[in-house]
């Protein structure tokens, strides 16, 4: 078939509107680069404006730092101040314990003390009364004594010497003793009590010249003073007169 001069031209224009439409997609693709370089640079440039936000948040950071330093430091004072007062309780506990304990062992003490007495002294009364019958029969043999020996009376001095024995055998046995002063012996107000007073030049004055009746004690505790005349110098009731 024979082509006609028509179809050249527009075979022409078929390639050149081929061309037009290729230079345009390639306009366009450069366009597209330009725009996604654009994004790019505001994107950098955004990341570039928001680089010192790091230092913005340590700022921010560093007054709750702060913060918690000065709670950390009221804490600490407030722990002293606890503590403080914690030792303070327990020096006065220390001090009420040791005031308890020092008063349990007074106690105790005196108890102990009170019971050991009364295991002593608990024959006290009986004692004293014994005192009695013994002075009587050493009275008994003095008068004996006294009566001569004309008179017959060896059986009946025997028995009251025996029970005598006896008896002062049961006295030391509980620990009774006897209270007998010495002639001359200086008078003791709490072993002795004198009677009366009489004149003396051999015995010097305050002493005891003449023993009336023995004292007695008891575990060393006095039951009865010795009866006493005590010496005082002659002549001096007429000085004062």
């Amino acid at each position: 078939m024979t082509r006609t001069g028509k179809d050249k031209p527009q075979k022409n224009d078929e390639i050149a509107s081929s061309e037009v439409a290729d230079e345009l997609e390639l306009d366009k693709s450069q366009t597209d680069v330009t725009a996604d370089d654009s994004d790019l640079s505001a994107v950098s440039c955004g990341r570039a404006q928001t680089t010192p936000e790091p230092a913005a948040e340590a700022d921010a950071q560093s007054t709750p730092a702060e913060d918690s330093s000065e709670l950390a430091a009221e804490d600490d004072a407030e722990s002293a101040d606890q503590i403080t007062a914690l030792l303070d309780q327990v020096t006065e506990y220390q001090d009420s314990y040791l005031r308890a304990k020092a008063e349990v062992d007074n106690i105790r003490k005196r108890t102990e003390t009170e019971v050991a007495n009364a295991r002593k002294f608990a024959l006290e009364e009986f004692v004293r009364e014994l005192l009695t019958v013994k002075d009587s029969l050493e009275m008994a043999l003095t008068v004996d004594q006294q009566s001569g020996p004309q008179a017959d009376n060896s059986g009946v001095n025997e028995g009251l010497e025996l029970i005598l024995r006896q008896l002062e055998n049961v006295f030391a046995k509980f620990s009774v003793e006897t209270v007998e002063p010495e002639i001359g012996d200086k008078l003791d107000p709490d072993q002795h009590q004198a009677v009366s007073m009489e004149e003396s030049q051999d015995i010097s004055p305050n002493c005891v010249s003449k023993v009336i009746q023995k004292g007695y004690s008891l575990n060393n505790r006095l039951l009865r003073p010795a009866m006493v005349m005590v010496a005082k110098s002659p002549g001096k009731t007429a000085e004062k007169g």
